[in-house]
């Protein structure tokens, strides 16, 4: 017998909850993509799309991917032969200098494993020591989904300064946008690059890179007709925003997402975050006091805000996750590229999401744990009722 019947709760980090309000916007037919209505909605994206990256520079919109808006980044800035320094923390950095590996840069790659932020200080030494700026550009993951580390950018873009690099600083915040805060122009990025489908509680399908005149001056020898960023950003013609026919529906849907963080605030989403985010250390704190649980982030200044990676030992990290899904309608998120995966499982808690929704998944994951015998530490849930009836 299952309890799972009802709405399903899709508490993965990204794609992430889809407000009901952006699935009616997209439940339409297809309109007129030669003029009128979509011409000025496209159109009213650019600003909003500007201001929540809490930027005065360009922003291109790609059909595709996270993945995509990294390619994208590339192809428009570096030339074969360049280097670039990936930090990684977690594997999505890592793939990211695996793509520009594929577009011929040598690829130079600090590993800080799964448990730690950029060490600064190694990558002011590193920095400095390339007095003929042989490295290009500086790969950073705001936020990597699949170790919940938030990395510090802007302290990188002090240590850039500090040794006068020139390399671009270039940031995935992918899984950061409208959940952590971000200051592309306060942090000093040059490229920056994010998707629809997680703080922007849209559908996947459509990717942003937005970049300033120094990474557009950088031109590289990468650049195609289809990743060419320039047209997309000062297009004569519509088509030229999207080099093709524009992604109708998912552009309706995203004016409804950005619409509804509008009306909340952007300091208050990410507020919202922020005080939700603890209420769920809380409760893992609780749950860790006894038995095999522990965040995979320790120090909460490094904690994402929008997704939280838990270490519970094998098997039970898949174990607990199939428990809460076919039994009670919560989709918990993968080990996504640990070792082993099936010790590690993630919780998303980005975008569309509120206390009584993170209170439901808390008291799912409790069950999980009784049904599935597995030791933890008690009090979790009234500890985390107390926290959001101090922070609301």
């Amino acid at each position: 017998m299952s309890l799972s019947q009802g709405r399903a709760y899709l508490a993965i980090p990204g794609p992430s909850v889809i407000p009901d309000d952006v699935l009616r916007a997209m439940h339409r037919a297809s309109p007129n993509i030669y003029e009128g209505e979509l011409h000025d909605l496209t159109a009213s994206l650019v600003p909003d799309l500007k201001e929540i990256a809490m930027t005065d520079n360009n922003v291109a919109i790609y059909i595709g991917n996270g993945h995509a808006a990294w390619e994208a980044a590339l192809a428009n800035t570096i030339s074969s032969g360049d280097t670039v320094l990936v930090l990684a923390t977690g594997r999505f950095c890592i793939g990211w200098g695996e793509m520009a590996a594929g577009l011929g840069a040598k690829v130079e790659t600090i590993d800080y494993g799964a448990q730690s932020p950029i060490g600064l200080a190694q990558v002011e030494e590193v920095l400095a020591k390339d007095k003929e700026g042989r490295i290009k550009a500086v790969l950073a993951v705001h936020v990597d989904t699949s170790t919940s580390v938030k990395n510090d950018i802007a302290a990188l873009r002090d240590v850039m300064d500090r040794v006068g690099h020139p390399a671009l600083l270039m940031a995935d915040c992918i899984a950061s946008l409208g959940c952590d805060r971000f200051e592309m122009d306060a942090w000093g990025v040059d490229v920056m690059v994010a998707g629809c489908q997680k703080g922007l509680m849209t559908p996947a399908g459509i990717s942003f890179v937005w970049f300033n005149d120094k990474a557009d001056a950088a031109r590289g020898d990468r650049v195609t007709t289809y990743w060419d960023w320039r047209p997309r950003t000062n297009p004569e013609f519509y088509f030229q925003y999207f080099d093709g026919t524009a992604p109708t529906h998912h552009l309706y849907g995203l004016r409804t997402a950005l619409d509804l963080i509008k009306a909340e605030g952007l300091d208050n989403v990410f507020a919202r975050h922020e005080k939700l985010a603890q209420v769920i250390w809380t409760a893992f704190d609780h749950w860790a006091s006894e038995g095999p649980m522990h965040l995979n982030i320790a120090d909460p200044a490094h904690r994402s805000h929008a997704v939280t990676s838990v270490s519970i030992g094998a098997p039970h990290g898949d174990a607990l996750r199939h428990w809460c899904e076919h039994k009670c309608g919560l989709t918990l998120g993968i080990g996504l590229g640990r070792s082993p995966a099936d010790a590690y499982f993630r919780m998303g808690h980005m975008g569309h999401v509120n206390a009584h929704m993170i209170m439901g998944a808390l008291g799912t994951i409790e069950a999980g744990l009784n049904a599935l015998n597995i030791p933890h530490g008690q009090g979790a849930l009234s500890a985390a009722a107390q926290a959001i009836a101090a922070r609301a």
